[in-house]
């Protein structure tokens, strides 16, 4: 039973998800913010957003379930727990709920470490928090999931990307800087363009099941253009923030080359591939690497 829980929650999409929070870190700690501050929140912040993950893949495995989305040529898939039977709807239905309780929790905590008695600024977080464990459970379940109507690449922008990275430094540190949302959209940018391989790998049975994608309204060859789009705009923002602050402490351009790359060599893929499946084994080369990037800016902020 646990171990249909562990597949659920689809442990390997966590790199991912920390990502923002890496990035965000290594912002804030690029200010000189004291340890005592930082390494507490620092903590909260990564662990709310692990809960955040899970919960929306909890919801997923539920919603596309209840949606019909998990339904292939009459077959339920059976890599998924709710639609396999290896999990009631009901328990997995606690399990989202469960999990909710447990991001907001830690999540209020965090922020109550990082605010103290300010009562305004406390609301605020709580409904930024509120707000992103609805997003998290909508995504794909409930009655009117907003991911079957072409807002997932939005939702990912704001929450893997502007909430995830320029939040997190702004908790920590109490302050914002306009040029932290540079590094936020390209985790976010790129973040989005896991979920449009994703899509464009599905866009066929998306299509038949009622879930419409972008991939689905734009269509299969003008979708990996859109794929070009995010990847480059996310380069270009990364480049633009180190252009902006060169007196920061960002280093090892080299292996940052490296990884672009990784996606020059993925786009070319992309671009010649005609099946949608052979784009699976694409998703954790994007995945990874962005999760490499951030840790290269993480360390570099920390060092």
């Amino acid at each position: 039973m646990i171990q249909d829980y562990l597949q659920a929650a689809r442990l390997r999409t966590l790199p991912l998800a920390s990502a923002c929070v890496l990035t965000g870190g290594g912002l804030a700690a690029s200010t000189g913010i004291p340890s005592d501050r930082f390494t507490p929140l620092f903590w909260g912040c990564l662990l709310t957003v692990v809960l955040l993950q899970v919960l929306a893949n909890f919801a997923n495995d539920l919603g596309d379930f209840e949606n019909g989305a998990d339904t292939q040529k009459g077959q339920e898939r059976s890599d998924r727990a709710v639609a396999s039977g290896r999990i009631a709807a009901s328990d997995m239905r606690l399990a989202v709920y469960i999990t909710a309780a447990l991001a907001f929790l830690v999540g209020i905590g965090t922020v109550i470490f990082a605010v103290g008695d300010a009562w305004v600024t406390l609301l605020q977080w709580v409904g930024i928090g509120v707000f992103a464990i609805g997003a998290a459970y909508a995504y794909t379940a409930g009655s009117k999931p907003y991911g079957y109507s072409g807002l997932g690449d939005l939702s990912v922008l704001i929450f893997f990307g502007v909430a995830g990275v320029a939040g997190t430094a702004s908790l920590i540190t109490g302050e914002f800087h306009p040029e932290w949302m540079l590094p936020s959209f390209t985790i976010g940018l790129f973040s989005v363009s896991v979920l449009n391989l994703n899509n464009l790998r599905d866009h066929i049975s998306d299509a038949k099941t009622g879930k419409i994608t972008l991939v689905v309204r734009m269509g299969f060859d003008r979708a990996k253009k859109y794929h070009l789009l995010l990847l480059a705009a996310g380069w270009a923002s990364l480049l633009t923030f180190w252009a902006l602050d060169p007196e920061g402490p960002w280093r090892g351009q080299l292996w940052y080359g490296l990884f672009a790359l990784v996606h020059a060599k993925h786009l070319a893929l992309v671009f010649r591939t005609k099946d949608p499946a052979e784009l699976d084994g694409e998703l954790k080369k994007i995945a990874l690497s962005t999760f490499a990037i951030a840790l290269f800016l993480f360390l570099s902020g920390t060092a």
